[in-house]
């Protein structure tokens, strides 16, 4: 006597059940977190960390004060030193554009001395802006013509940068340093700066700039705004 052939109708059953229930396991998985289908937010952009805006921020504004610092409106010569094109883009966490927000510089011009009335007595190169401003575009970006910082008593080179946006409180300030410059761990306003990702976020990587301006050198530095 020849039994009935249920039980492969029912290995049929229990395959195709099983492989519903795979189905179903794997579309779980993949939306659990951490799965390489899950959609996962992207991280937020470390923010540009604050320093100290110094005692020789410009107390005057008023005449040449473009973001053209090299070139000042009727003197003789353009600034000694060499030129630096410095441009980036101010962002939020997320990275999206800072809308209406607009950045100054000010710096010493190449013989060590500020544009400001408290500064040691010198030659000051009359042919440096000492200070610009500029919006920033619908972008975020902005760009400045100045010269390569340098060092003068007690600190290595350095750019002052404060940036000020509509409906986000206080202004970030903040100094941009030379990368690789030997000076930067003997400055103690660098070095309060632990952080490895803190110190990258104002360093600036100087590479020519020969297709912008012959001789010229070109740092590109994105602005955080936390």
């Amino acid at each position: 006597m020849i039994l009935p052939a249920t039980p492969r109708l029912g290995g049929r059953r229990a395959l195709v059940a099983g492989s519903a229930s795979l189905a179903v396991a794997s579309l779980a998985l993949g939306r659990m977190p951490g799965s390489a289908s899950a959609q996962t937010a992207p991280l937020p952009l470390p923010a540009t960390p604050r320093q100290t805006a110094g005692p020789f921020y410009p107390v005057d504004w008023s005449g040449d004060a473009d973001a053209d610092l090299v070139r000042v409106v009727g003197a003789e010569a353009q600034a000694i030193g060499l030129v630096t094109h410095l441009r980036g883009r101010v962002l939020d966490a997320r990275g999206r554009p800072v809308d209406g927000a607009t950045v100054e510089i000010w710096q010493c011009d190449a013989n060590g001395l500020y544009r400001h009335p408290r500064d040691r007595p010198g030659g000051r190169d009359a042919g440096f802006q000492g200070r610009g401003r500029a919006a920033v575009g619908p972008d975020g970006g902005f760009a400045f013509r100045t010269i390569r910082p340098v060092a003068y008593p007690g600190r290595t080179p350095h750019i002052h940068v404060a940036v000020a946006a509509p409906g986000r409180g206080e202004a970030l300030v903040t100094q941009f340093y030379v990368a690789g410059e030997p000076l930067n761990e003997r400055d103690g306003l660098f070095t309060r700066l632990r952080d490895p990702r803190e110190r990258e976020a104002v360093l600036l990587r100087l590479q020519s700039a020969d297709r912008i301006e012959p001789g010229a050198v070109l740092a590109v530095r994105d602005i955080v705004l936390g």
